[in-house]
């Protein structure tokens, strides 16, 4: 079975063509090992990509499934343009089509993504309130937070400024609060003079060096409590690099420009995957 390692920002995955699955589904248990860094080829998580029409499906490292990946679709459109797709073009996800330009291709590609519309209602989030939360109040583990929970197609729950010591302490509790009932993904911004810096903790994988649809749900929760501009570039720096996100107007896409990178091609037994 053929497979591509690409890296966006830092965020890794493993790459496979849905032919190459020979109408088999990947299970679980195959991500799982694909994703093993000792075991496996090693990655955030695996995504398999259909070709007609283009789509992608989003394994997480745990095994389980995730809507949307922002990092991991710049990833597969720079995979589908080194494949023949053009430019651009709509890459299907199970939180919607996303338009994709390959700006820049080739081994270092800059590909740019209209992302979907963030959704603040507690029902698309989900989360259990009886109004969006923008900046609110929200007590976790006896700490006192100022919390902002968007839908990017996927959950996330952001706190600004937060104190170095409590975001690595509550961001693995943020993760799995019962108070959103499919986990969420949680991301601590810290504003700086011209840009923000923002770390994840992902649903199904933990601390991650990037994430797409959290830059994307950090930047729209810096518009809703100005901190940042309508219409105007916002660049987010993650671990792994930084990337530039633009909020429009309310309901309209968020742009989101960032790095995409083939790191290699390789070969594998699929009956050797599980152990």
């Amino acid at each position: 079975m053929r497979f591509s390692k690409y890296e966006g920002l830092g965020n890794d995955f493993v790459l496979l063509d849905e032919a190459e699955l020979a109408g088999v589904p990947l299970t679980p248990a195959e991500a799982v090992a694909l994703c093993d860094r000792r075991l496996g080829v090693g990655a955030d998580g695996v995504l398999v990509i259909e070709r007609e029409p283009y789509g992608m499906r989003v394994h997480n490292a745990d095994g389980s499934m995730a809507e949307m990946c922002g990092n991991g679709l710049r990833c597969v459109a720079l995979w589908l343009q080194e494949r023949g797709a053009g430019d651009e073009f709509l890459v299907q996800t199970d939180a919607g089509d996303h338009a994709c330009h390959v700006l820049a291709p080739g081994r270092h590609g800059q590909v740019e993504v209209a992302m979907r519309t963030a959704e603040t209602a507690p029902e698309d989030v989900p989360v259990l309130a009886d109004a969006p939360l923008i900046d609110a109040e929200f007590e976790l583990d006896g700490t006192a937070l100022r919390l902002t929970a968007v839908s990017m197609g996927n959950p996330h729950a952001l706190v600004f400024d937060l104190a170095p010591e409590d975001v690595r302490r509550l961001g693995p509790l943020l993760t799995k609060d019962p108070r959103f009932p499919e986990g969420v993904n949680a991301g601590f911004i810290t504003s700086r003079d011209d840009h923000f810096e923002l770390r994840v903790h992902e649903r199904g994988a933990g601390w991650t060096r990037a994430c797409g649809t959290g830059a994307c749900a950090a930047a729209y929760a810096a518009v809703r409590t100005r901190r940042a501009k309508r219409h105007a570039p916002i660049d987010m720096q993650l671990p792994g690099g930084r990337l530039r996100l633009e909020v429009g107007q309310e309901g309209a896409p968020i742009s989101m420009r960032g790095a995409a990178r083939r790191v290699f091609d390789g070969e594998l037994r699929r009956d050797l995957l599980v152990p």
